[in-house]
Formats: structure tokens, C-alpha cells, sequence
């Protein structure tokens, strides 16, 4: 038995300082760095309706981040909705200045960042969202914008800040939170004539709507998103600019507890006007002005489809919070 135990206890041991070891390293390796990605040499042509797409795609999905108030420009700033959990993260500058923001970056550096998450000097950009699944027609648009002559994007000598990312964050980019691949292929949107198909595209290439309406970040599948945990049925938890905190809301057709007693109407007005049957809609979700009553429609005719979830939320009330 003594010699059961000894051994036992070497066992113990011997996995505590795996442990510590491997605490260690990830304490020391913080945000890891890759290779490039390897992108196909291309030069994206900036036409005006480019342009104008890009302006819309930027200011629905990078904006919110990127817009610094006291600069008026896509400087970067302190991502406050972020859980405090994961230490303090930052957007990054991404105006046109040189040495500061993406104005010497080549369009392939830029698709690659945008696909994977990885910068041209090999950083993972740990909270960026991947567009891995965006057109590539949408790509082009979202790179003709960062290169107009519009105010938000033109050179500003701001720096980016280093991020502060917390032991957490460090232990997730070092295990599940990882760069996408390069498609392996030309990636192409939907006709909105098919308005499912298209739907599913906006919410799961050009919007990313499952990744803040799927059960929490860290599970999320951005490969294969509808393998998310959660998909859609909201429970992710999102901190409000008073420090509180708030989580998705259910967008399967749960009439319950999710969208299945909204009407056409009452999303498109809640989606784009902030305005949901049961009042206004709270931050941190946006209000996609730009975005057209085509895509909003598109987008509910795909939420009809999607397997239903039930999942309450507290603004459900707590009645029904309590009987999930």
C-alpha cells in the first residue's frame, strides 16, 4: 500500500509541475506570433461603388470598435464591452498613416489579416473578428474604403496600444482561440434573390451575427459556425459601458423565448432601427442604419430556418430565466 501511495504521489506531483510548466510558458508567450499568411498576389481596384460598399460593410463591423470619439478617425481605443476576465484589449489603428495605422500594408497583407487574424508582423489579433467566410467581392469593398480619401480613414499619427491581455486570454489564444486558414478557394456571395442562402451569408460572413448570438465566444466554430454551441440562441456575456453586464438575445424562431413571434416588419425595425416590439434595444448591440431592408429581410427568412433553441435571457424576465 506505501508503495501505491508513493507512487501515487509521484503521479501528483509529476502533474503539478507539467502544470506549472505549462502556466509558465503561456505566462512568458503571451499573444503568440505566426508565419504570414500566404496570400495570391493581387491589386484590388478601387471603384466607386467599392468604395460606397466597403464604407457601409467598415462602419457596421469595424467601426464599433475601431472609431475613436476623441479622434473622429478608426484610430483604435479600449475595447470596454469586452468580459474584464480577459484583461484589457485594444483596437488597433487602422487609418492610412505609415507607421501607425495600415497605410504601408499591401492589399495581400491586408486580405490576410481580414482572413485569419494574423498581421503582417505575425501577430494574432486575438479579438478581431475573422471574415474567413466573407465574399470576396466584400473584401475588396471593405479594402477599396480603408484606402478612400473618407475622413474616419485618412493618416492619423496615433498610436495602437499595447494590449494587457490577462492570464485567461494568454491560456485561450495559446489553446482554443487560434487563426483561421486561407480559404481554398474563391469565396462568392449568395444572390439576394435567394433570400435564405443570403440570409445565412450575411450572418455568417458579412455580419457575424452568430458571433455574438451563439451560447459564449470561446465555443464558438468559425470554421463551421452553425456547430457553434448555442448557435444563434444567444447567453453570450457582453460588458455595458457602466461596467454591468448583459447577454445575446435568442434569434431562433423560439416564440418563447427567441424571434418566433416577431413579424418581418418588427425585425427590419429592430434591426436596423434599434426599435424591437418590447422597446428600444440596449448597447452593445448596434443599429445597422446602412443596411438595407433586402439584407434585413434576407437575414429573418434565414432565422425562420434554423433549428429552434430555447434559451431565456433576463430580459425575459426572471420567471422565465428560472425555468431554463
Amino acid at each position: 500500500m506505501k508503495k501505491v501511495l508513493r507512487m501515487l504521489g509521484l503521479l501528483l506531483a509529476g502533474v503539478v509541475f507539467l502544470g506549472a510548466c505549462a502556466a509558465t510558458f503561456v505566462q512568458v508567450r503571451g499573444i503568440p506570433s505566426y508565419d504570414k499568411p500566404q496570400v495570391a498576389a493581387q491589386k484590388i481596384v478601387a471603384t466607386p461603388a467599392r468604395i460606397a460598399h466597403g464604407q457601409k460593410i467598415v462602419n457596421a463591423m469595424c467601426a464599433d470598435c475601431h472609431l475613436n470619439k476623441q479622434t473622429g478617425a478608426l484610430t483604435g481605443k479600449l475595447l470596454t464591452e469586452l468580459p474584464p476576465e480577459f484583461g484589457k484589449l485594444y483596437s488597433a489603428n487602422i487609418t492610412q498613416d505609415k507607421q501607425h495605422g495600415i497605410g504601408a500594408w499591401s492589399d495581400e497583407e491586408l486580405v490576410g489579416l481580414l482572413r485569419t487574424g494574423i498581421g503582417r508582423d505575425g501577430r494574432f489579433r486575438v479579438v478581431m473578428p475573422n471574415f474567413v467566410h466573407m465574399s470576396d467581392e466584400d473584401v475588396a469593398s471593405v479594402i477599396s474604403y480603408l484606402h478612400s480619401t473618407d475622413s474616419q480613414v485618412q493618416p492619423n499619427a496615433t498610436p495602437s496600444h499595447e494590449q494587457e491581455p490577462s492570464f485567461l486570454a494568454k491560456a485561450l489564444v495559446n489553446t482554443v482561440m487560434k487563426p483561421l486558414p486561407m480559404p481554398a478557394g474563391a469565396v462568392l456571395a449568395p444572390e439576394p434573390t435567394d433570400a435564405v442562402a443570403y440570409g445565412r451569408y450575411l450572418v455568417i460572413g458579412r455580419y457575424k451575427c452568430y458571433d455574438c448570438h451563439s451560447k459564449d465566444f470561446k465555443t464558438n466554430n468559425h470554421l463551421e459556425p452553425e456547430q457553434s454551441e448555442g448557435y444563434l440562441a444567444g447567453g453570450a456575456a457582453m460588458t455595458m459601458p457602466d461596467g454591468s453586464s448583459i447577454v445575446t438575445r435568442n434569434l431562433t424562431p423560439d416564440p418563447e423565448t427567441g424571434l418566433g413571434d416577431w413579424t418581418e416588419a418588427q425585425f427590419v425595425q429592430a434591426v436596423r432601427y434599434g426599435q424591437s416590439p418590447h422597446g428600444p434595444l440596449r448597447a452593445p448591440m448596434p443599429k445597422f442604419t446602412l443596411m438595407d431592408e433586402t439584407e434585413a429581410k434576407a437575414i429573418y427568412a434565414y432565422l425562420r430556418t434554423v433549428p429552434v433553441l430555447k434559451n431565456a435571457t433576463p430580459e425575459d424576465g426572471a420567471a422565465a430565466v428560472a425555468t431554463r
